[in-house]
């Protein structure tokens, strides 16, 4: 725990690869005429609170364009285990020297900051080790944010031990551990049934078009308010009916399977 008296380091990571099995390379798909991912690493730089923003991508030559991209429009970067995400993520909070981390994944091009500065602030103002707006869901699929001490992202890079843990970082911070102070905060209004990430083509042609659609031609100088106000002065669509966390879902869905092989 960070010293009430010492300000704690406050570092946005965005986890980010390119062998993606459902939509490979899509982090480097054109937005507004931006690599999606720098799209996005510009929106979260609009964060009051976060000091530093980094992406984790790893050290496997697929990632090397990822890498030069990022370099290329001034985003820090940190090069891991491709598998093992929470050792990658873990060692790229290290290096930052973070304190209190926020974990995105880099398939949410339209992250408001509002989010991250909210989940910053009640994780320190309540004293938590980890905070979230996902258990259950209630912004758009592509806002969801999770923020943790970098003691809790130690103790799960320590002790987790199942695949499925290592492969998605705060699932052992979320197995409810009793000695882990967590919380989770909700919207006003349950608009989870919106879907602005982007796992598939059609979700990125789906973000695409609401981008045109509202007027919005920059990655910054508007929120996610605007987008919701857009969505219902012109009817348009919540976006293709993908499963939310399809993921989570084949990694838990593989686990069980050898578990019960075994």
């Amino acid at each position: 725990m960070t010293p009430s008296s010492v300000t704690p380091r406050r570092v946005v990571i965005i986890q980010a690869r390119s062998s993606s099995s459902r939509f490979p390379g899509k982090v480097l798909e054109p937005l507004l005429n931006l690599p999606l991912i720098v799209f996005m690493a510009t929106r979260v730089r609009q964060s009051k609170l976060a000091d530093h923003v980094m992406v984790a991508t790893s050290t496997d030559p697929s990632d090397d364009t990822l890498h030069r991209t990022l370099i290329e429009h001034g985003i820090a970067c940190h090069r891991g285990n491709l598998n093992d995400v929470l050792d990658r993520y873990y060692q790229a909070a290290c290096a930052a020297e973070a304190d209190h981390i926020v974990r995105l994944t880099g398939d949410c091009p339209l992250m408001d900051a509002d989010l991250i500065d909210r989940a910053l602030g009640l994780l320190a103002s309540d004293d938590l080790d980890y905070v979230s707006n996902i258990a259950p869901p209630s912004y758009a699929d592509g806002l969801d944010v999770e923020a943790f001490t970098i003691a809790a992202l130690r103790e799960a890079w320590q002790n987790a031990r199942l695949p499925s843990e290592r492969e998605h970082v705060t699932l052992y911070l979320r197995a409810g551990h009793a000695h882990l102070r967590t919380a989770n905060w909700s919207g006003l209004t349950d608009l989870s049934s919106l879907r602005w990430t982007i796992d598939h083509p059609d979700d990125l042609a789906h973000v695409k078009g609401l981008l045109k659609e509202i007027g919005i031609d920059a990655p910054t100088g508007f929120d996610r308010f605007d987008i919701y106000r857009g969505i219902e002065r012109r009817n348009l669509g919540a976006g293709a009916q993908h499963q939310r966390n399809e993921g989570l879902a084949k990694s838990l869905a593989a686990e069980s399977t050898s578990h019960h092989i075994g």
